[in-house]
């Protein structure tokens, strides 16, 4: 099976068998679009966001934040998912 890629200039969002369940992920990484929304939903600014993530870039959270806005209801289910763990 082949990932899923979005791209950007500099990131994208990759969906991959397997990795983070499948689950929406920057890059060629396991850092999840549900858990960096969640972390601003949280009450973290980007600036704490990247301070605390080695490697992510402020390209990789706009990106983010642009996936989100086209795919709410997606990233919410994800949230929701991992509450429920």
């Amino acid at each position: 099976m082949m990932a899923t890629n979005l791209k950007t200039t500099s990131s994208w969002v990759q969906k991959t068998p397997g990795v983070c369940g499948g689950r929406a992920c920057i890059r060629n990484t396991r850092i999840t679009v549900w858990g960096l929304v969640n972390s601003r939903r949280l009450g973290a600014a980007d600036e704490q966001i990247l301070g605390n993530i080695v490697g992510l870039t402020p390209e990789d959270l706009r990106t983010v934040w642009d996936y989100y806005r086209e795919h709410p209801a997606e990233i919410d289910e994800d949230i929701r998912d991992n509450e429920a763990d």
